[in-house]
C-alpha cells in the first residue's frame, strides 16, 4: 500500500503531508479496480482508458491518473501546474491530470521502489521467463515475503504495476523483463533496481522487431549491465548458452553460472523424464550432490530448476528450503494437459511459440508414450530467422511425430521441411484455419494418441483444444 503523497511527490516534486489517502494498488483495466486502488487511464490504439474512469470508480478505485479531458462530473486536480500551499484535495474518488499517464505511472513506481528496502530479482531471456519467475517465487517464498509479477506483466506498463503491489513488508520482488527494442530493459531496470539478474537464453523470438540475434543478445544484456557491483549484485547466467556466457565481461556484479557443464558453478546431470510425472536429476554445487525429482515436465525444465536453485543459493536459502520450493511447486509451463473426446492426450501449449520453445515442446512429446501427433502453427516475429526457424521445427517434428498437421501460411514451411527430411507426404497435412484442423483431428485421433498443439498466439490454436477437449 502507498499513499496519495507517494503519488504526488514524484509527479510534482513536493511532499504533501496532508495527502494521507491510502491506495491499495495500481491498475490499468477498470474491471480490475478494487477498493482504494489507483486507476491509470491509458490511451491505446483500440481502447481509451479515459472512457472507463467512472467504471473504475464504481468498482472501488479512489483515484485516477488521466492525461486528457474526462467526464466533467468527476472532480479533477490538474498537477501540470503548481498547486498552492495548503491545497485541499477533493473527497474521493477524484482524478489527477498529468502530461502523460504512462510516464506518470513509471515515475510513481520508480519512486515507490526506491523507498523500499528489499531484494529485487529481474529475469529476462527469449524463452522460459514466466516459468522461471514462478519457480523462483516458489523457492524464495520458503523464507521471504515475496511478490511476483502476475501473468506476463513484463513491459513498460506491467513492471511499474508490479512495483506498486509491493509493500513495506515485502522482502523479495521477482519480475520478468520483456524485450522488444534496445533500451527497453534498461528502462525497466531503472525503475526496478534489481540486485540479481537471471538470463535464461537468447533465441530468435522478436528478431523481426529487434533485427538480429546479436541485437537481441545486446538488449537482454542490459539487465546484466544494470546490476550493482559485487557483493550486492549477482548475475545468474546460463553457461550452456554461447550468447549469454560472455556477458560476464559486461558487469561488475558477481557471476554465478548454471548449466549442464561441470564448469558451471551449479550444474546437473543424470536428467530423466518421467513423462507427465515430472523430471529427476542430480544437482552439483561446491562438492555437494543432491538427487531429486520435481513436478516440472520435459527434460529442458532442468534449466528452470537450476535458475531457481541458483537464486536460492545467491540469496542465502538453505538446501532444505530450496528443495522444498522446487518439489512443492504447482508451477508449470503454460502447457496444459487435457483429454480429448476420442481418448487422446492433448498437450495444449498454444500460448505462444518460438523455434526454441517449439523444439522443447517436441522433445517433451517424444518423452510421453503413445502415437505422437504434432499440430504446429507458424511462428511470428522471427525476422531473418523465419525460414531457418520453421525448418528446424519441421526437421525435428519429422523425427518425433508420426503425423504432422500445420496451420497457416508460415506453418507450410514446417510441413515442407518435414517432407524434405524424408517424412511421407501422406503423413503431413497443412490447413488454413482452425476449423479444418479440428475436423481432421476428429477423424484422426484415437485412444492412446499424444498430441502437441503449439503455435503463435495470433493463430488462436487454443480453439482447436477447446473444440476437442472432453469435459470431465
Amino acid at each position: 500500500m502507498f499513499t496519495l503523497a507517494d503519488v504526488l511527490e514524484p509527479l510534482t516534486g513536493i511532499r504533501f503531508e496532508n495527502a494521507s489517502l491510502v491506495l491499495s494498488e495500481a491498475v490499468v483495466d477498470s474491471r480490475q479496480a478494487i477498493p482504494a486502488s489507483l486507476f491509470i487511464a491509458i490511451s491505446g490504439d483500440r481502447v481509451d482508458g479515459h472512457d472507463f474512469v467512472q467504471t473504475a470508480f464504481k468498482n472501488g478505485a479512489s483515484l485516477a491518473l488521466v492525461q486528457k479531458e474526462i467526464d466533467p462530473s468527476i472532480p479533477l486536480v490538474d498537477i501540470r501546474r503548481p498547486l498552492p500551499v495548503g491545497f485541499t484535495f477533493p473527497t474521493v474518488p477524484f482524478a489527477l491530470r498529468v502530461e502523460n499517464t504512462i510516464a506518470g505511472l513509471q515515475k510513481v513506481a520508480a519512486s515507490w521502489r526506491r523507498s523500499l528496502d528489499l531484494r529485487v530479482i529481474g529475469i529476462t531471456g527469449s524463452v522460459g521467463k514466466s516459468t522461471t519467475k514462478e519457480l523462483v517465487a516458489d523457492v524464495m517464498s520458503q523464507r521471504y515475503r515475496t511478490v511476483k509479477n502476475q501473468g506476463n506483466l513484463n513491459n513498460e506498463i506491467g513492471v511499474p504495476l508490479t512495483l506498486l503491489k509491493l509493500t513495506r513488508g515485502t522482502q523479495c520482488a521477482i519480475t520478468e523483463m520483456g524485450f522488444y527494442v534496445p533500451g527497453e530493459i534498461k528502462q525497466l531496470c531503472d525503475m526496478a533496481l534489481p540486485q540479481v539478474g537471471i538470463l535464461t537464453n537468447i533465441g530468435t523470438v522478436h528478431a523481426e522487431r529487434a533485427g538480429s540475434q546479436e541485437v537481441i543478445a545486446h538488449g537482454k544484456s542490459e539487465l546484466v549491465q544494470a546490476l550493482p557491483a559485487a557483493p550486492e549484485g549477482t548475475a545468474i547466467l546460463n553457461y550452456d548458452d554461447s550468447w549469454i556466457r560472455p556477458m560476464k565481461s559486461l558487469t561488475q556484479a558477481r557471476i554465478f553460472y548454471y548449466g549442464m557443464d561441470p564448469a558451471a558453478d551449479l550444474w546437473a546431470d543424470r536428467v530423466e523424464s518421467h513423462g507427465l510425472e515430472g523430471i529427476s536429476f542430480r544437482l552439483h554445487y561446491q562438492g555437494d550432490q543432491f538427487s531429486l525429482q520435481i513436478p516440472l515436465i520435459g527434460q529442458h525444465s532442468v534449466h528452470t530448476a537450476l535458475r531457481a536453485t541458483a537464486a536460492g543459493l545467491v540469496e542465502g536459502l538453505t538446501w532444505d528450503e530450496i528443495i522444498a520450493g522446487l518439489q512443492t511447486s504447482a508451477n508449470q509451463l503454460r502447457l496444459v494437459v487435457v483429454k480429448t473426446q476420442q481418448g487422446a492426450l492433448m498437450l495444449d501449449d498454444t500460448y505462444n511459440a518460438s523455434p526454441e520453445s517449439t523444439l522443447a515442446a517436441l522433445n517433451l512429446l517424444s518423452e510421453i508414450p503413445g502415437r505422437h501427433i504434432a499440430v504446429l502453427g507458424g511462428m511470428f516475429e522471427l525476422g531473418p530467422y523465419e525460414m531457418s526457424g520453421h525448418e528446424m521445427v519441421g526437421i525435428r517434428a519429422s523425427e518425433i511425430a508420426e503425423r504432422i498437421i500445420t496451420l497457416g501460411e508460415k506453418g507450410k514451411m514446417i510441413a515442407e521441411a518435414a517432407v524434405r527430411s524424408g517424412m511421407s507426404h501422406q503423413k503431413v497435412t497443412s490447413f488454413e484455419n482452425t476449423d479444418q484442423v479440428v475436423e481432421a483431428l476428429r477423424n484422426l485421433l484415437k485412444e492412446g494418441d499424444v498430441v502437441l498443439v503449439k503455435g503463435s498466439h495470433g493463430l488462436r490454436m487454443d480453439r482447436i483444444v477447446s473444440n476437442l477437449e472432453v469435459e470431465e
